[in-house]
């Protein structure tokens, strides 16, 4: 390509208004930088920044300039997709606008290595190269746009799994548990409740908060990471919250009430004391204040306790004169999860089913007997059978 085309094809990326922000990605930054350098006649200089602009490409984990591309334009949060998320009609202008930089921006992706080296090609034996891939970045675009409820976009498109940080902000878990549901043995009625509610959400029917109690190392948590992992592609997201954060929740709620994905929000080991402020909180969003009422957000909550407020002797026996009415109160969290799951400790059988059965997916080979032995043995040293223990024993047997 001729200096005075890949200057105009600088100037038009440099004009993007709708994908302004993928001007400050590094590597659309350096590809401008490498155009820049044309400018000033020097190949040395401009051979550095075509170096950098490859190797910042190289580094993204793509080794095509058209597949990083279409990665990144997928994943912009901006004016036009924000509308159509809300499920609002973008402006005119704003969709010719996403059209023409479209345009632009599938030009910049349909670039080879000799179309840029063309301005130096003395040097281009010397320099490295990138790889073709053809696409069509208009029909992709619109692709993801039909379908905004399953991909999402943003960040929310690039990952699955959030956590709330301490100043209240939302970011992603960027190595998540990849827990399957394959993987976890047992507790099918458990499981089948988790996910027919967790598939109402999905088709936008009426879906249930959730509360899973019972034992600790059962799966509670597990289970819910496992269901994530397996409906993602369909618009699920996790968001992990801890107990102290729950004053966030409106704000939280709020956001991603205009998000097009469903989203599952996560607390585990839930319990609190009396008079904790936070169990007013969750109390006043689960009894359905106007910011709980996102349809697209449901509560999963994990608790080692039934009744989730930690009693004293006291409590019990009656230093409080509204005795009656604090226990209560006590109870009453609990009783306003839509549905609440018990995970009870596995009995032998059920154990050792789970001890052989991941034995067996991890090609350890040994005698039946002889595995059963050791398992109850490490049960009873964990001071009980739990899933936990079980896959903790098979990592163990792994390792060795």
């Amino acid at each position: 390509m001729e200096k005075n085309e890949l200057k105009l094809l600088g100037l038009r990326i440099k004009s993007l208004a709708v994908f302004r922000n993928l001007l400050k990605d590094e590597v659309i930054f350096s590809l401008l930088n490498y155009i820049d350098s044309l400018k000033e006649e020097n190949e040395e200089e401009s051979a550095k920044c075509y170096s950098e602009f490859v190797s910042k490409l190289y580094h993204s984990r793509h080794e095509s300039l058209g597949g990083y591309i279409r990665s990144i334009v997928s994943n912009d949060e901006n004016c036009y997709i924000n509308a159509v998320g809300r499920n609002k009609e973008p402006s005119e202008v704003i969709k010719k606008s996403v059209v023409r930089e479209i345009e632009t921006l599938q030009k910049t992706a349909s670039l080879t290595s000799a179309e840029l080296l063309e301005p130096i090609k003395s040097l281009e034996s010397i320099l490295p190269a990138f790889e073709i891939k053809n696409i069509n970045l208009l029909d992709d675009y619109k692709h993801r746009c039909e379908n905004i409820g399953k991909y999402g976009y943003g960040i929310y498109a690039k990952y699955h799994m959030f956590y709330l940080e301490q100043n209240g902000s939302i970011v992603p878990v960027r190595y998540p548990d990849n827990t399957r549901l394959s993987e976890l043995i047992d507790y099918e009625r458990e499981k089948n409740i988790i996910i027919e509610n967790t598939k109402a959400l999905l088709n936008n029917k009426p879906a249930a908060n959730i509360l899973l109690t019972g034992d600790a190392g059962t799966g509670k948590s597990s289970t819910i990471k496992a269901v994530v992992n397996e409906y993602y592609e369909e618009g699920l997201r996790i968001l992990e919250i801890r107990k102290d954060q729950l004053m966030d929740m409106p704000r939280i709620l709020d956001e991603l009430s205009e998000n097009p994905l469903k989203f599952i929000i996560f607390i585990d080991d839930l319990s609190f004391q009396k008079g904790d402020d936070n169990f007013s909180a969750l109390k006043a969003i689960l009894e359905g204040s106007v910011s709980a009422k996102a349809k697209n957000v449901v509560i999963y909550a994990t608790s080692n306790r039934r009744h989730l407020v930690k009693e004293s002797f006291s409590d019990r026996d009656g230093d409080d004169i509204h005795r009656n009415d604090t226990m209560q109160e006590m109870l009453s969290l609990s009783e306003r999860f839509g549905i609440h799951i018990t995970f009870n400790k596995p009995d032998k059988k059920t154990y050792l089913n789970i001890v052989f059965h991941l034995a067996k997916d991890k090609g350890i080979d040994m005698d039946e007997k002889e595995l059963e032995l050791i398992a109850e043995r490490y049960a009873l040293e964990r001071g009980g059978r739990s899933a936990r223990a079980a896959k903790q024993l098979i990592d163990g047997l792994l390792s060795k």
